[in-house]
């Protein structure tokens, strides 16, 4: 058994029929044509389905926005990232040269991309069952620690439904301004609503993020309020 199996046996609780699949899981595409491109992509449809499948049954009263919102709560590079590194798959990660010096091994994309790999090459040595399990065991103290559907609501949606509940408009998002140089842009937003004197600001690396931080701000004001 190669190092790389033994990793998986441990790691992974699962030994492959075909390490050739390990291999290509855990292959960088700066080190080979014959990467783990595909196998993310094969992978990541398979988490999904999953996660969904999981919440499902875990949530039986939540809706389906709920659900949406705990998958994409669980589901994202950063936690993906974060299982990467409990799993050490840096130690195994095969990366070029360039990217080797440069410290590929611990960028947080390159273990959330593996970790979908891996997922897809158990599914296609193992089949769907053994991947399922790979999948829940890996998700597993992230499901329990999952906060309620309501915690996971964005300000924006918050703020939506404060107003909607008591029969106001919906907030107007303005962007005010826009700073710094392109690789470090900040924007600067305005939230109004229509029956509200005052207004509320909000900034971030992007829109986005600077609509949630007003919105975020005005609830807090229109909270104090009422």
């Amino acid at each position: 058994m190669t190092e790389r199996a033994r990793w998986a046996a441990t790691h992974l609780q699962y030994v492959f029929a075909d390490p050739d699949l390990l291999e290509q899981a855990l292959t960088h595409r700066s080190a080979s044509k014959i990467n783990n491109e595909r196998l993310e992509f094969l992978g990541d449809g398979l988490l999904n389905f999953v996660v969904a499948a999981e919440l499902y049954r875990l949530r039986p009263d939540n809706s389906e926005g709920d659900l949406s919102r705990a998958r994409a709560a669980l589901v994202k590079k950063s936690t993906l990232a974060e299982i990467g590194r409990e799993l050490e798959v840096d130690t195994q990660l095969i990366l070029g040269r360039g990217e080797l010096r440069s410290g590929g091994a611990q960028r947080g994309a390159a273990l959330a991309d593996t970790v979908e790999s891996l997922v897809g090459a158990v599914f296609l040595d193992g089949g769907y069952d053994v991947a399922g399990t790979l999948v829940k065991r890996l998700f597993a103290k992230r499901f329990e620690g999952l906060p309620e559907s309501g915690d996971l609501k964005d300000a924006k949606t918050k703020l939506q439904e404060w107003l909607q509940g008591r029969g106001m408009s919906l907030p107007v998002y303005t962007v005010e301004d826009v700073t710094g140089s392109d690789h470090k842009k900040v924007f600067a937003v305005v939230c109004k609503v229509r029956e509200h004197a005052g207004v509320a600001r909000g900034s971030g690396p992007s829109r986005r993020r600077a609509e949630q931080d007003a919105a975020q701000a005005m609830l807090m004001e229109l909270s104090r309020e009422s």
